[in-house]
C-alpha cells in the first residue's frame, strides 16, 4: 500500500523521507529522520515503533544494516514488515519481508534507497532511485521527482490518498515536514509538491526566526514591518 525513498544529500548532509500511499496519514506513521543521524521508514504492515527503534540504534553508532537488523529481531512480526534507513555517511539498509503485499519490490542507489508494496509493477523503486540520482537540485527538490517518477512508471496498483515530505537539516526540528494525510479526489503527490514549492524559499528564514528573531527577515504578513 506503500512506495517511499529515504536518502542523504550528499553537498548538505542533509537527510530525508518521501513517502506515498493509499493509507491514510501514511507520512505520520511511515517517515522519521534524525538531523545528523539518519532517515528512516517502517512501512506495509506497518510497526510505528521500528522508526524510533532505528534511529536510536544509529544514534548509538550501528551501521544502516546493523540498524535495520536490530528493529527486526526487535519485533514479533518482521516478516510483514519493510525497512529503510540512510545513515549520515550515506550508508544505506533495507529489509523486506517474505510476506509484505502483494506485488513488493526495493531498489538501491547512491546514498538512497526505495521499496514498495501492492504496487503495480516491481519497477517502481527502481525508477524512484534513478529519478533521485539523475535530478539536480536539493534534497526536497530530488525527493519530490522520486515520488513523481513512481506515479509515472505505475505506483501502486490502485489510487494514492496521502503523502509526506519529512527533511532534516541541522537542527534538532525539521527543516521541512509537509504531509498531505487524505485526499479523496487529485493527487496527494502534487499537492505535496506544490507545498514544497511555496515552503523551499522560506525554509531557512523558518529556521533563522527560531535562531535568532532578530537577524530574521520580515515575515510577510498584514502588520509586519
Amino acid at each position: 500500500m506503500t512506495f517511499s525513498i529515504v536518502a542523504r544529500c550528499e553537498q548538505t548532509g542533509q537527510l530525508g523521507v518521501a513517502i506515498s500511499s493509499s493509507s491514510p496519514a501514511v507520512a505520520a506513521r511511515c517517515a522519521w529522520a534524525r538531523a545528523g543521524i539518519g532517515a528512516v521508514a517502517t512501512q506495509n504492515v506497518t510497526n510505528p515503533a521500528l522508526g524510533p527503534k532505528m534511529l536510536e540504534e544509529l544514534a548509538n553508532g550501528a551501521s544502516a544494516a546493523d540498524a535495520v537488523s536490530a528493529a527486526r529481531q526487535s519485533d514479533d512480526f518482521p516478516d510483514y514488515r519493510q525497512l529503510l534507513a540512510v545513515n549520515a555517511q550515506g550508508e544505506t539498509a533495507i529489509h523486506s519481508g517474505p510476506k509484505a503485499l502483494g506485488n513488493w519490490t526495493e531498489a538501491t542507489g547512491r546514498q538512497c534507497v526505495a521499496a514498495g508494496n501492492l504496487l503495480a509493477n516491481e519497477g517502481v523503486p527502481r525508477a524512484m532511485v534513478e529519478t533521485f540520482e539523475a535530478t539536480s537540485g536539493s534534497l526536497g527538490d530530488k525527493l519530490i521527482a522520486a515520488l513523481k517518477a513512481a506515479v509515472d512508471a505505475g505506483g501502486e496498483a490502485g489510487p494514492v490518498h496521502s503523502a509526506g515530505l519529512l527533511i532534516v537539516d541541522k537542527e534538532s526540528w525539521p527543516f521541512a515536514e509537509l504531509r498531505i494525510d487524505w485526499l479523496d479526489e487529485g493527487c496527494p503527490i502534487a499537492a505535496v509538491a506544490k507545498a514544497w514549492k511555496v515552503y523551499k524559499p522560506q525554509a531557512a528564514d523558518y529556521v533563522m526566526r527560531a535562531l535568532n528573531p532578530l537577524a530574521a527577515p520580515s515575515y510577510g504578513v498584514p502588520g509586519d514591518e
